[in-house]
C-alpha cells in the first residue's frame, strides 16, 4: 500500500509542509497585526480621554479641572490616564493640536474666494455658519482659550492663527475692493473679525432659538457694515434686509 505520508498537492509540495507554512505564515501576520489592534486600542483610548478632557474643560474651566476628574468622566481609573498623559496640560495640549488643525480646515473653506454673483447675504451667511458650526460642536475650544490660564503655546498657536485668518479675510476683501488701500483694508478685515467674536461670546452663551436669534443678529450686522463698501460689486444691492429678530 503506498505511503501517503508525502503525498503531494498539485503544486507539488508535500501536505504535511504546506500545513507548517500556513501555521508560520498566520503567525506571522498576527504578530504583524497585534501592534496595529494595541495602537487602534490606544487611539480609541486617548479619543475617548479627550472627549471626556473637553467636557470637563466646559463644566469647570481648565485651572479647576484635574486628572482625577477627567478619568473619572471617562470611566476609567486614573492609572489608565496616565498611560497616555503625565497631566492635565498635555491633555490640553493634545486636544489643542486637533482642534487647531480642524479650525484651519473650516477657516480655509469658510474663506474660499467667492463668486462675484453671491449676493452678500449669501456670502456672509455661509462663512457665518461653518464658523459658528465649530465653535458651537467644540465649545472647549472658546473655553480653553479665553481662560485665565492657558495651556502651553495654544496662545500662541492661537495668535498665528488669528494672523492668518485677518490675511485671509483681507485678501477676500480685497478681490471685490480692488482699489482700497491696504491699511483700509486691514481695518475693515479687523473690524469683521472684531464683531463676530464680539457676537461669538453671546452665541455660545445661548441654546435654540435664542442662540439663533443671536446668530442672525451677527449676520445683519456684518452685512450692514459691509454694504456700504462693497455695493454693487458683490451679487447687486440687496433689495430687502432682514434686521434682527423680524422674519
Amino acid at each position: 500500500m503506498a505511503d501517503t505520508s508525502d503525498k503531494q498537492d498539485i503544486q507539488g509540495v508535500p501536505e504535511k509542509d504546506q500545513t507548517v507554512q500556513e501555521r508560520t505564515a498566520s503567525e506571522q501576520t498576527a504578530k504583524e497585526q497585534a501592534p496595529r489592534r494595541r495602537q487602534a486600542r490606544g487611539e480609541r483610548r486617548i479619543a475617548q480621554l479627550l472627549e471626556a478632557a473637553a467636557s470637563v474643560f466646559c463644566s469647570t474651566g481648565y485651572t479647576a479641572a484635574s486628572t482625577n476628574a477627567i478619568a473619572r468622566e471617562a470611566g476609567v481609573s486614573p492609572g489608565t490616564l496616565y498611560q497616555f498623559f503625565p497631566n492635565k496640560e498635555a491633555i490640553a495640549i493634545e486636544l489643542g493640536d486637533r482642534l487647531m488643525h480642524e479650525m484651519r480646515e473650516t477657516y480655509g473653506e469658510a474663506l474660499a474666494p467667492v463668486d462675484p454673483a453671491t449676493p452678500l447675504e449669501e456670502a456672509v451667511g455661509s462663512a457665518i455658519d461653518r464658523f459658528i458650526a465649530f465653535n458651537c460642536d467644540h465649545p472647549v475650544f472658546f473655553a480653553l482659550m479665553h481662560g485665565p490660564d492657558i495651556p502651553g503655546r495654544m496662545a500662541e498657536e492661537h495668535d498665528a492663527l488669528h494672523a492668518t485668518l485677518l490675511s485671509r479675510i483681507e485678501d477676500l476683501l480685497s478681490s471685490f475692493l480692488p482699489e482700497a488701500p491696504p491699511a483700509d483694508l486691514n481695518r475693515t478685515a479687523q473690524m469683521c473679525l472684531g464683531i463676530y467674536k464680539a457676537g461669538l461670546e453671546l452665541i455660545l452663551g445661548h441654546e435654540g432659538a435664542a442662540r439663533d436669534a443671536y446668530v442672525r443678529e451677527v449676520k445683519d450686522v456684518l452685512i450692514r457694515y459691509l454694504e456700504p463698501l462693497v455695493g454693487d460689486r458683490l451679487g447687486g444691492r440687496r433689495t430687502g434686509v432682514t434686521v434682527g429678530n423680524t422674519p
